[in-house]
This record gives structure tokens, sequence and C-alpha cells, in this order.
């Protein structure tokens, strides 16, 4: 027998509960791993914030790719001199806390809820710096070249692209990186068992992780003059990109670190 209306009704704001209570716990402990920089936030994002001093226009055009929550984003941006806001994001909830978040920004902010990779391959407004963490290595190999292109086409002849991503050692498969991430246990004593093994098995279903050589191939591929590794988180599990297109970056003279 078919349940009643009534009983519909309580079926969806019962799911409606489950979902906004996985999304508080799972929020929880990003705030956690985020608050014990277990995924060495501080680090890259100051990276991120120097590349940005040292390189982007004034009132630059920031895109962020899967911005989440975009608190990081938002402590970065706040005192810089940026012309225009704009992140993408497939979650509602995180877009709710990210307008929070960018409110003090100085400039205009545009929040959309996207796919990101879908949002990329119609992308067709002007943009000065891209930026996603920990996002592109969701994709398949495929889906990655795809978006760096769309990234590449966006930013036109200038611009900059620096990507925050898991990365593999050469010649390491995927589940070798998996058994290297579960050796960390120790730690993160930020998180508790159940959370770490939550994280586990989503890294197992949905990370995908590429060498170095790989990540900074794609880069080429996608028409980036110049690619670069410019960080390796301490516990060697992911690294920062740079992918650019300008003879030179402004500032870089020859024989520079930069």
């Amino acid at each position: 027998m078919g349940g009643s209306s009534n009983d519909s009704m309580l079926v969806a704001a019962s799911d409606a509960a489950g979902s906004q209570d996985m999304f508080n716990r799972e929020l929880q402990t990003y705030r956690r791993i985020m608050g014990a920089n277990l995924m060495f936030h501080r680090e890259v994002y100051g990276i991120l914030r120097g590349l940005l001093v040292e390189h982007a226009p004034a009132s630059f055009r920031f895109l962020d790719i899967a911005c989440g929550d975009a608190s990081a984003s938002a402590a970065m941006l706040r005192t810089m001199a940026i012309g225009n806001y704009v992140g993408i994001d497939l979650s509602k909830a995180c877009l709710r806390l990210a307008a929070q978040e960018l409110d003090g920004l100085p400039c205009p902010v545009e929040l959309r809820c996207s796919d990101f990779a879908q949002a990329m391959e119609k992308w067709c407004e002007p943009v000065d710096v891209i930026w996603i963490g920990m996002s592109l290595h969701h994709l398949p190999a495929a889906g990655k070249a795809q978006l760096m292109h769309d990234a590449r086409r966006a930013l036109g002849g200038t611009g900059l692209f620096v990507i925050s991503e898991p990365a593999l050692f050469e010649e390491e498969d995927r589940t070798a990186w998996l058994a290297r991430f579960s050796l960390l246990r120790h730690e993160w004593s930020a998180v508790s068992d159940e959370e770490f093994a939550s994280m586990e098995r989503h890294m197992l279903l949905a990370d995908f992780p590429e060498t170095v050589t790989r990540w900074l191939g794609m880069g080429e591929d996608a028409g980036f003059s110049h690619a670069e590794e410019i960080f390796m988180m301490p516990n060697k599990m992911g690294r920062v990109f740079r992918f650019w297109n300008w003879a030179r970056i402004p500032g870089c003279e020859a024989g520079s670190s930069c």
C-alpha cells in the first residue's frame, strides 16, 4: 500500500535532516583539519598570497574553483587589491557559508552553484587568476586535462593558474599513495578514528592523484608555456603547481628563485 502524503513529507524531512547532519559533521571535521593545519592550509595559502602580491595585476579578477565555504580564500584576499571574486561550488550549503565568509571582501562577489567542470567548459568571462585547491584530483584523467584546457582558454594569453593537489611519487600507484595516507593516522590526533576512517573511504572512492610529471605535463599539453611545482607538503602527500603564459613572470629576473 502506498504511503500518505504526510508519510512522504516525513520521509523527505528526515532525509533533509540526515543530509544536514552529515554536512555539519563533515564541516566540523574539515575545520578541525584546517585548525590543526593537517593539510598545510597555512603554507599553501601563504604561497598563493605571495604569488598574487608579486604577480597579479591591480584589481585582479579571481576565480575560486570548488570554493567550498571559502574561509581560507576570504582570509587571504580580505586585505588585497582584488577587483572581482567568483566562487564556484556544487554545494548550496557551502555557498551559504561562503557568502558570510566573503562579506567583508573589498570587491564585488559572485557565488555560483554548479559542477565546476561543467562551468569551466562554458566559461567566457575575463579572469586574471584561477585557483583550485584539493578538488581537481576528483576528476578522471581526461576530465583533469579538459579543465586545464578550459583554464588556459579562460586566462587568455596572460594570467595565472594555481592548483594544490595530491601527487603520486614517480612510479607510485594509487594504492601505494592511499597506504601512505593511512600511515599518517598517528599525526592526525585532531580527528577521531571514525573521522579518519571516513576520510579514507572518501579517498578510496573519489581521489585520483597524478604524478608530478603528469600534473606538469597536463598543463603543458593544455597550452601553458610554463609549468612548475612550487611547494611540496611536508608529509609529501600533495604539491602546489603554477601554470602561466608570460614570456617571464613580471618581477622575475634570470637566475632568481621566483
